[in-house]
């Protein structure tokens, strides 16, 4: 047995993530599908915790944009925070997260695993709505030859599950749920004898006060405070 945590969107809150592992408790490998920074009010922190959890991390298009100063295609509020993202980062931390996969394929306890940010086809962008067509849900399964495919990019949580033991998992955000709930929201994967035992997702509520000052004294549009206490 296996159990493995699947993480996404953490966007540099700190203490959403802290909630999430200690709610989450010991787990034999960290997933996560991408976006660490912009948004939050703690990029470094952020980058620093995930490294420390030693566990599998590709690149969302929030690492790609905000560590190179580019954010193409975002709204006033998001080009603002990948900005101030951008200037906050050193070198090593941009050289991290440019050189984080773009997807990762693994094999765990004989269930394979595709893991990206957005989809198969276009791993940082493509946003995998919970209202997704089946037959391309399926086609993603099909294309990577996985049991389970764990992404993320769009803030909400889902599972769709097909024949033969094969789902398609997003865990929510970590660090900006955007489904209505302000808790932070991530997912349990359990493997057993060539097996997908259990996938469970899961909420946590956190403290999102700090968080939200944090925002407003970087300087961030308030709207990124006040959204982290609506869920949207």
């Amino acid at each position: 047995m296996r159990t493995i945590l699947l993480l996404a969107d953490i966007h540099a809150n700190v203490p959403a993530l802290t909630a999430v592992l200690e709610d989450a408790g010991p787990v034999d490998l960290v997933l996560n599908a991408g976006d660490l920074v912009d948004y939050g009010p703690s990029p470094l922190e952020t980058i620093a915790m995930v490294k420390e959890l030693r566990g599998i991390t590709v690149m969302g298009n929030h690492d790609r944009d905000c560590a190179i100063g580019s954010p193409v295609g975002y709204n006033p509020f998001a080009e603002a925070s990948c900005q101030w993202t951008y200037s906050g980062l050193g070198a090593s931390e941009r050289a991290y997260l440019l050189g984080l996969p773009r997807s990762h394929e693994i094999v765990l306890e004989g269930v394979s695993i595709f893991l990206c940010h957005g989809s198969p086809r276009d791993p940082l962008d493509e946003y995998v709505t919970p209202d997704y067509p089946v037959n391309v849900l399926a086609g993603f399964l099909a294309t990577t030859r996985a049991q389970v495919l764990v992404l993320g990019h769009t803030h909400v949580p889902f599972m769709r599950s097909f024949p033969h033991d094969r789902h398609v998992v997003n865990p929510g955000s970590v660090g900006q749920p955007r489904d209505g709930d302000p808790r932070a929201s991530y997912a349990v994967l359990s493997l057993n004898d060539s097996e997908v035992s259990n996938v469970r997702q899961a909420r946590i509520g956190y403290d999102v006060d700090p968080v939200a000052e944090g925002i407003i004294e970087a300087g961030l549009p308030p709207f990124l405070a006040e959204r982290l206490y609506l869920g949207v």
